[in-house]
């Protein structure tokens, strides 16, 4: 075997390796003692068959393939002991000729990171406020809730609820055929069209309308997206939405514990404050991770973007296919292929696996250490907050690639948590160790 190093960039390197005729030819002898085995060749018993009537079977083609599938692992994994190379995941290999066999490895490498400066980063939380019109939309919110719906003899307007018979068109087939559906009247609907909505408004009850409409061009039926629909709408009757007093009854309709309008407006600030605390809380450590791998330099194999696009795809899958779509109908309603999904992902994930390495770094620089209690208690609160059976989910999170897991979550937790102490200029924090 005869292995060259052509070159080492974005830490990959690039390995040429050369097979010895020997080697090959042990490789096929055992592949056909393999093959054989399985083959069913007229006039032989399996197993029995020469060499050369096996080749003629299933071809050389197929017998060197199958020599070369349990050759070269082990041919790669001898070259990366001579070479003293150290791989992080699975190469990519490539046979380039036969005689003599040729093939190229592109090995990926162990990313480097070089943390900058963060002890002297000092940023700025932003407060968490709540504002008067916030409460005041909430309470509309809850006020449509409990309100109630009542005919009226007028002309339909924006808020109204119809409800109708419609039959849609396009190129005379088919698009929606419903009786006595019911619509809210909102404004810049995008349901069932954009425009549908203001087309009823004005109507009165008992009158028809025919009226034609653009499709747009990520409609969820591809096959009419960009075309012309024609829809014809009976109006049956329309109603008004009557809301609640603000007063006691309401109040106490939303929670029984309260009283008065004051108290309703207290408790709705408290709530909304702490999902803003939250939300700041959240920016404010997404601004000091970027600013930490800002300063870093940091190189990494592509393979591990490869790898993070597929989980992400994995997981955009999951969501669509848990809301009772799947991919294929995602794509044909965007009208993207799964490719050009992947490449849209690729920026999210580069980011993604730079930050992975960098708060790495950071945590293993700082010495973090997750005692067995606390990934025990972390454990215990997956266990509480899920359903089911939970001795089952114990003895399931207690597998030790989970307790891995979530000790790689709490790991990231604290090196978060130091980060922002240090960028929020907590007494003590940043000092090294």
């Amino acid at each position: 075997m005869k292995v060259t190093r052509e070159k080492e960039e974005n830490c990959q390197v690039f390995l040429t390796i050369e097979l010895e005729p020997t080697e090959v030819e042990e490789a096929l002898e055992q592949s056909y003692k393999r093959l054989a085995k399985r083959a069913n060749i007229p006039g032989f018993r399996k197993g029995k068959a020469p060499r050369a009537v096996l080749e003629r079977h299933l071809g050389k083609d197929r017998l060197l393939e199958d020599a070369l599938n349990e050759l070269l692992p082990q041919v790669y994994e001898k070259a990366l002991k001579d070479e003293g190379i150290e791989a992080v995941a699975s190469p990519s290999i490539e046979v380039t000729q036969t005689e003599p066999v040729v093939f190229k490895a592109t090995v990926p490498l162990k990313p480097t990171i070089t943390l900058g400066d963060y002890h002297s980063l000092k940023l700025k939380a932003e407060p968490a406020t709540v504002k008067n019109e916030e409460v005041e939309a909430v309470i509309e919110q809850l006020r449509r809730q409990h309100g109630t719906w009542e005919p009226v003899e007028r002309a339909a307007d924006f808020d109204d609820l119809v409800t109708m018979d419609v039959e849609g068109y396009v190129e005379e087939k088919p698009l929606v055929s419903q009786q006595g559906v019911q619509y809210q009247l909102l404004k810049d609907q995008p349901v069932p069209v954009p425009g549908f909505a203001e087309e009823l408004v004005g109507m009165k009850g008992g009158e028809d309308k025919e009226f034609k409409l653009q499709l747009p061009q990520d409609y969820p039926r591809a096959e009419v997206a960009g075309k012309e629909a024609r829809f014809k709408v009976k109006v049956a009757e329309i109603k008004q939405q009557r809301l609640p007093e603000l007063n006691k009854e309401f109040v106490q309709a939303v929670n029984p514990e309260l009283k008065t309008v004051a108290s309703l407006r207290k408790q709705l600030s408290a709530n909304l404050l702490i999902r803003a605390e939250q939300k700041a809380k959240e920016e404010f450590e997404e601004k000091v991770i970027d600013a930490v791998v800002d300063l870093s330099q940091v190189a990494f194999p592509p393979v591990l973007v490869d790898a993070e696009v597929e989980r992400l795809l994995e997981q955009q899958t999951r969501w669509l296919q848990a809301g009772g779509g799947g991919m294929e109908e995602y794509l044909s309603r965007v009208g993207k292929t799964e490719k050009e999904i992947r490449e849209e992902l690729r920026s999210l994930a580069t980011k993604r696996v730079s930050r992975s390495l960098v708060l790495g770094q950071f945590a293993e620089e700082a010495k973090i250490k997750i005692t067995d209690a606390e990934i025990n208690a972390e454990l215990e609160s997956i266990v509480q907050s899920a359903g089911g059976d939970k001795d089952e989910m114990r003895k399931r999170l207690d597998a030790s690639q989970a307790r891995l897991s979530v000790e790689q979550i709490l790991t990231t937790r604290k090196a978060i948590q130091q980060l922002v102490e240090i960028a929020g200029g907590a007494k003590g924090a940043g000092k090294k160790k």
